[in-house]
């Protein structure tokens, strides 16, 4: 939009604003004058001050922040508004033609938005629509201070001059001051004792001869999302008015760097990590065999910001005024991210059939996924997990909100909402599956997001929130949980908004598990175990590619008195009593202890095997073991049966005898699952005692590592040679070997085809990159074949600007 002239209509354009106290309308001081149209639109412009700027009676930044409220009306308006007023606007400057008394009136010709001083100063200068060289946007973070150059036909006079800046969120249907769509504050001088504390507000900080340039301050609960600027300008003594349109759009972001928003981190080195890094690691595997993979977040990417955005308003159906509420924001995000109940981002996929989209472990970061929704405003297929959680760590670090991606192993599903997972065991050692409705999957990736919780207060229940997009249980009708205060978790809190049952009974559910000798036959409780949930909870440390472990921020350590204490207090508040779980244990003869064989590559044999030890010195006793392997999903759901066998063994008085059952790689690859994982299970009794035993427990075979050489220091700009490369651990040769290698701020991805791969033989493949960005970057690299699939690595490197 241009510039328009105005006569024998209300302007905006003065410092001092009156309302209707009926309808709340505004109007300014100043006789009423027309408008007429004016010029054309104007492109900003990022290039800076062309004029030299006298700075306007500079005051600190501490005396603004501590300048009483003002008594502008519109701050203090209703929340809510009927609808007949919600229809009312701010008059607007109408187009018709310039009259004389115009010639007089201060027109902006133009605004430069600033990038590199307001990108620094609001850490969004990463941002890939602050760094088009044409139609930037400006991206600043709500609750600080942000600057504006205006060029101006003329000198600009604070005493014959009033500037106001209108505000509107850009999607508003009906934007009106008192919900917050439409802000409109007049320009102060720098030396006013006006400015709001913790309100918005404009002053003017430097002038110069055709420009000046002023400091913006949004409030720290403003709405988040995309907003319109206006600039209304009036000559006093004559009342032309004119108007002008600020082509591009600014993008408003939560501010974890203001101590007023919710979302505020006072520590420097987790705002980096958590807000500002746009790599990191996502955790996989099985407790005993945990699996680091690199994921690229991608938050400053082309179109990550506008899809993030989009998510909010059109998937996740927020009410605008509910986008200023971080709390409200990520219960939505977690409803947006999958696309079992809307049109959200991923479609969810456990079925080992990905015909028709790309197979979770294929994906590598959050870019293309988020790009490609974005293009066609369809949901991306497919993802399991750690997709959902990676791309939730990008919407939330895009917005603003510090996120982070938590790997629970051992991670219980309980659908029944009784904080236990029941497991039914039939006479062949074989679980039950038609009885079984909980499940425990190998491992579970969600998502932990930093704020207050004023809604839970007292209690101190801010800080880290869980919220996990993965489609597992409806919440309040929609497939959606959290936010959940893992201090409420800990504590067994159940009760506390949102979904708080659902996440303790994932960290620290009892395994329960009872032998079913048939329909209307009593069930008998064969054994419980309390410490098998909720194991090596982790995500990436701060400032090192390194695992850390949570785990104590979910529960003190397993089977403690406090930890028992907490899941009692959480079972009565869940209705179940805990009598049902009590466990006869006597003092039996024959003892069994299941082990594993850990530390296994792909491509190699193992075996299970259960040590039988007889205690007592005069019997002897007969038992049958028996020992089962199933390959499973990483959801815990069993695939297919690899092998079985039953034993009959008499253990001698005084003896021990180990009773192994040996699989092959030939057993186990015709069923291999994608993640590899297997449950090994043991079924046994003793004859003469009818005392029987149980145990299961996961297995995952480690798949190769992909060794990645590239230079420790980079270029910015410049071309550097990568080179990826794995050993063939299979028996078998591979065909149609692939490596995909990538890399935020590194340029497209990269896939380089193989072909076929001897057993013990190298796969290599080289290409060339260049950094677009400085900083630390990572390169991450996925294999994947016929026969062997999954495999990735990644290495860290160090972009150097040697132009700063």
């Amino acid at each position: 939009m241009g510039n328009r002239n105005s006569s024998g209509r209300t302007s905006r354009a003065t410092a001092v604003f009156t309302s209707c106290c009926k309808c709340r309308t505004y109007s300014l001081d100043g006789p009423d004058v027309g408008r007429g149209h004016d010029g054309a639109a104007v492109q900003p412009t990022t290039s800076g001050e062309t004029n030299e700027l006298q700075p306007v009676a500079p005051r600190s930044e501490e005396s603004v922040a501590n300048q009483p409220p003002t008594n502008n009306t519109h701050e203090n308006l209703p929340n809510s508004e009927s609808p007949e007023m919600s229809r009312i606007r701010l008059p607007r400057p109408p187009r018709r033609p310039v009259d004389e008394a115009g010639k007089a009136g201060l027109k902006v010709n133009l605004i430069d938005i600033l990038i590199a001083e307001n990108g620094k100063d609001h850490h969004t200068f990463d941002y890939e629509m602050m760094e088009r060289p044409v139609d930037a946007n400006l991206v600043v973070r709500r609750g600080q201070p942000f600057h504006l150059l205006l060029n101006l036909n003329r000198k600009f006079d604070p005493a014959k001059d009033a500037v106001s800046l209108i505000f509107t969120v850009a999607d508003a249907k009906m934007p009106s001051p008192s919900n917050g769509t439409t802000i409109a504050i007049p320009l102060l001088n720098d030396n006013s004792s006006s400015l709001p504390a913790g309100g918005w507000w404009a002053r003017l900080v430097a002038s110069s001869e055709l420009s000046i340039k002023v400091q913006v301050c949004t409030m720290a609960t403003s709405v988040v999302g995309v907003w319109k600027l206006d600039v209304d300008t009036k000559f006093i003594p004559t009342g032309s008015a004119l108007s002008y349109s600020l082509p591009s759009r600014i993008y408003l972001l939560f501010n974890p760097w203001c101590r007023e928003d919710l979302v505020y981190m006072e520590d420097e080195e987790w705002k980096k990590e958590y807000v500002m890094a746009d790599s990191g690691l996502i955790w996989r595997g099985s407790h005993n065999r945990m699996r680091p993979c690199a994921w690229n977040f991608a938050q400053f990417e082309k179109d990550i910001l506008e899809c993030c955005v989009y998510l909010l308003s059109n998937v996740g159906k927020l009410t605008i005024a509910g986008r200023a509420d971080p709390i409200r924001v990520v219960r939505a995000i977690s409803a947006a991210v999958n696309s079992s109940d809307d049109n959200g981002v991923l479609v969810g996929n456990w079925s080992n059939d990905y015909s028709g989209g790309t197979e979770p472990t294929k994906w590598q970061g959050s870019m293309l996924i988020l790009q490609k929704y974005w293009a066609t405003k369809a949901s991306v297929k497919f993802g399991q997990c750690w997709v959902f959680s990676g791309v939730t760590t990008s919407v939330c670090r895009a917005l603003g909100i510090p996120a982070r991606s938590i790997t629970n192993f051992s991670s219980a599903h309980d659908t029944h909402g009784g904080l236990t997972i029941d497991t039914f065991i039939g006479d062949d050692g074989k679980v039950v599956e038609e009885l079984n409705s909980d499940s425990i999957w190998n491992f579970h990736v969600w998502n932990e997001v930093w704020m207050q919780r004023p809604d839970l207060e007292p209690g101190n229940y801010g800080g880290w929130q869980a919220i996990d997009a993965t489609p597992q249980e409806e919440s309040d009708g929609v497939y959606r949980c959290g936010p959940t205060s893992v201090a409420a978790v800990k504590r067994g809190e159940v009760k506390k908004a949102f979904d708080t049952a659902f996440h303790f009974a994932e960290v620290n559910a009892d395994k329960v598990y009872w032998k079913f000798k048939g329909t209307g036959q009593p069930l008998k409780l064969i054994d419980k175990r309390t410490d098998e949930i909720g194991l090596s909870i982790s995500t990436k440390a701060v400032g090192k590619f390194q695992r850390e472990d949570v785990t104590d921020h979910y529960k003190h350590k397993d089977n403690s008195a406090e930890e028992r204490e907490v899941v009692l207090k959480a079972l009565r508040q869940c209705g179940h009593l805990y009598s049902r779980y009590y466990l006869n244990e006597a003092l039996e003869d024959v003892r069994f202890d299941f082990q594993l064989r850990d530390d296994i590559v792909i491509g190699q044999p193992f075996s299970a095997v259960v040590n039988v030890a007889n205690r007592n010195r005069s019997k002897d006793y007969t038992v049958e073991v028996t020992l089962r392997v199933d390959s499973v999903l990483y959801t815990g759901k069993l695939k297919s049966v690899i092998k079985k066998e039953v034993f009959q063994r008499t253990i001698k008085a005084g003896t021990a005898q180990n009773i192994t059952l040996p699989i092959s790689y030939a057993d186990y690859a015709p069923e291999l699952s994608d993640q590899c994982a297997f449950n090994i299970a043991c079924l046994a009794n003793v004859k003469e005692t009818e005392f029987e035993f149980f145990s299961q427990d996961d297995f995952r075979v480690r798949k190769p590592d992909i060794a990645i050489k590239a230079p420790k220091e980079v270029p910015l700009g410049e071309q550097f040679d990568v080179t990826v490369s794995l050993i063939n651990p299979l028996p078998i040769q591979l065909n149609g070997a692939k490596f995909v290698i990538e890399g935020a701020g590194l340029g497209t991805p990269y896939k380089i085809s193989v072909d076929k791969v001897a057993p013990g033989k190298e796969a290599r493949a080289e290409v060339k990159m260049t950094a677009a960005k400085a900083g630390q970057k990572t390169v991450s690299a996925k294999f994947y074949s016929k026969e062997l699939n999954d495999v990735d690595g990644y290495l860290n490197l160090d972009v150097i600007d040697n132009t700063a």
